[in-house]
């Protein structure tokens, strides 16, 4: 018998993806077989980046990785994965403050699917202080961020920026 290959999303607004996020990803396929990292679609947030621009990042930092996926969403989490066959949704939790909110999420994602399971991964020590907020707050106001998100997000923060200065925004 051919055993099922164990998928798992792990959605999140990813603007930008961060060295945290990574952490997670790269312990999460310990594992399992595939995640899929699920950009949400979320119209009462205002991005930096675009859907497609996170996508690319995402794709980018993972260099084809096989067992990474990049895809968006919108709507309810476990909908989602129900849709794409994952057994689990990932779930980054940097402190004791994140506990409350996921929690809450975690039971509802249950009594919607049971099927579904919520894995709590907590973030590495050394990514505990990082958040895609601060990291473009730094970044905005010309801080180095090197080390804190993949260079190809550095990158494309920096041309952002510069963009967004030419603009006068």
């Amino acid at each position: 018998m051919t055993q099922k290959k164990k998928i798992a999303i792990y959605p999140g607004s990813f603007d930008p993806l961060t060295n945290g996020h990574v952490d997670i990803i790269e312990r999460a396929l310990d594992i399992f077989d595939e995640v899929i990292i699920a950009v949400l679609h979320n119209p009462h947030k205002k991005a930096l980046f675009t859907m497609e621009e996170r996508i690319a990042m995402i794709r980018d930092s993972f260099n084809g990785e096989k067992a990474v996926q990049a895809d968006s969403f919108g709507g309810l989490a476990v909908e989602y994965a129900k849709m794409k066959n994952a057994v689990a949704i990932i779930r980054g939790m940097r402190a004791v403050s994140d506990f409350e909110s996921e929690f809450q999420m975690a039971l509802m994602n249950r009594k919607l699917n049971k099927e579904v399971q919520s894995v709590f991964l907590m973030t590495g020590f050394r990514w505990i202080f990082t958040s895609s907020s601060i990291i473009k707050e730094a970044a905005m106001f010309g801080g180095d961020i090197s080390g804190m998100v993949p260079e190809t997000v550095k990158i494309k923060l920096m041309e952002k920026y510069a963009e967004l200065k030419k603009q006068g925004k």
